[in-house]
């Protein structure tokens, strides 16, 4: 099926492979970084600018997210919802965040922060039991598949 150049890119067609866990890399190694730093005295402006390059590298995730997402069968779908609920959640929680930073509420910006990552945690294994789910389970005795709560 011919799903067109732009699609084909953003479901990682040219990689062989995915390009959403990949590109998923960007504003979570960001943000995981940015609270790291929240936590070194003085650093808390290179914090700030992590955050801001982790919601610019949110879009190209988000966009190769929803094309995977419309070629996954039902039962995964609706768990997309949720990986894509949790995943506004986490966006909301730094754009709060990035915005009292700027205007020199830290400690609020850096609360904010801690939430948003809680969200991305929670998004992290939604989307985790997507790639699994029906997949077979390495640690299971004979490489039982994977069914996922």
């Amino acid at each position: 099926m011919d799903t067109g150049p732009l699609r084909g890119l953003l479901r990682g067609e040219p990689l062989g492979h995915p390009a959403h866990p990949m590109l998923v890399e960007v504003p979570m190694g960001c943000w995981l970084s940015a609270a790291v730093l929240d936590t070194v005295p003085g650093a808390h402006r290179y914090a700030t600018v992590l955050t801001a390059v982790g919601l610019v590298g949110g879009a190209p995730a988000a966009a190769a997210g929803w094309a995977d997402w419309a070629e996954l069968p039902p039962r995964q779908a609706r768990v997309g919802v949720a990986h894509a609920i949790a995943n506004v959640a986490a966006v909301g929680c730094y754009v709060v965040s990035l915005s009292d930073r700027l205007r020199g509420r830290g400690a609020r910006g850096r609360l904010w922060s801690l939430a948003g990552l809680s969200a991305v945690a929670v998004s992290g294994a939604l989307g985790g039991h997507i790639a699994y789910a029906g997949r077979p389970d390495p640690g299971a005795p004979g490489g039982a598949t994977h069914t996922g709560p």
